[in-house]
């Protein structure tokens, strides 16, 4: 990957004039970062005169975090599910108690997954029931290697624990029908956005909330989200990369950088984006950008993260039974 090769190798400084730090990230976040990024250079220097660079690598969450524990010199992750993190903190990577360090669980910013169809929404898709429909190309990244493909999942696995008497066979049922109706399992979910968005293929897209809207926004008229009757709380946390920053003498910077994101600029630049942000003023200025939808946790359904990926995705999972009985 182009930008993570570049990433890893320009070489880092950590004088007083001039201090770089690398942003570890998943996929769809590129533009979000693309404009925090001068907008906390810019309020750095001027509260302390110091020049600050910013480089940004993205990828598929789990992917990244992967390049991380493998010798990716990140100042900083900023991914899209806790179980990346925790993945790095189990490394000795990053602290134990990385949820802690920063408000709301570490996790400025939240989306859900939603769908994208095609203009006049010929499939009549309006539920997760739908996707699971023969005939349905249904677009979702790989769960194994994607935040949001694993989301995607425990969505659709959710949508029916949450319905009175729902079980989990039928959880089960549901998702193994959905993911037969998978023509292509991309990497990641801007991959996953060009399959279907470029390439033409499929009647739906799942993916996040404000990877959806700013779809719509890039191309006008040539598609609609649908919003399911309920669907997954999807945090994006963030944390210090503990064993790189002290090497390096960034901590401070690189703490000031993930705290820029909580400040009310940093929360108006995830609003633009079209992500749901902690701050009540700036989410009441944005309300326009987003429609009421109940949700739930990965807590709430699937008892944390860390059993989550044991019982779903890792291998020899739930996913990997019903993808290979596809």
């Amino acid at each position: 990957m182009l930008a993570l090769a570049v990433g890893a190798a320009l070489p880092f400084s950590a004088s007083a004039a001039e201090v770089e730090l690398l942003n570890v990230s998943y996929d769809v976040a590129r533009e979000l970062y693309k404009d925090v990024n001068p907008a906390f250079i810019e309020s750095w220097k001027k509260s302390t005169g110091e020049t600050v660079t910013i480089k940004q690598s993205h990828g598929g969450s789990s992917k990244q975090a992967r390049a991380v524990a493998d010798g990716l010199e990140a100042s900083v992750v900023t991914m899209n599910q806790a179980n990346d993190i925790d993945m790095l903190a189990d490394r000795g990577l990053v602290t134990k108690d990385w949820a802690k360090k920063f408000p709301n669980n570490a996790a400025p910013y939240y989306s859900t997954m939603v769908f994208l169809v095609r203009k006049g929404n010929p499939k009549g898709i309006k539920n997760w029931d739908d996707l699971a429909k023969p005939g349905v190309q249904v677009i979702i990244p790989n769960p194994k290697t994607a935040g949001n493909g694993r989301y995607t999942y425990l969505a659709a696995w959710g949508s029916v624990l949450k319905k009175k008497g729902g079980t989990e066979a039928q959880a089960r049922d549901l998702v193994g029908r959905i993911f037969k109706n998978v023509p292509i399992l991309d990497a990641g979910g801007r991959a996953a956005t060009t399959t279907f968005t470029q390439r033409q293929i499929g009647d739906a897209l799942v993916t996040f909330e404000n990877e959806v809207s700013m779809v719509r926004a890039e191309f006008g008229d040539n598609f609609e989200v649908v919003y399911p009757t309920v669907s997954i709380l999807a945090e994006s946390p963030v944390a210090v990369v503990d064993k790189v920053v002290d090497r390096r003498g960034v901590r401070k910077q690189a703490t000031a950088y993930l705290n820029f994101l909580y400040t009310p600029a940093g929360q108006e630049i995830g609003a633009k984006h079209f992500l749901r942000v902690r701050n009540e003023a700036v989410m009441k200025k944005f309300a326009g950008n987003y429609k009421p939808i109940t949700l739930f946790s990965v807590d709430e359904l699937f008892g944390g993260w860390r059993n989550a990926q044991k019982v779903h995705f890792d291998d020899g999972g739930e996913f990997d039974k019903i993808y290979q009985s596809k």
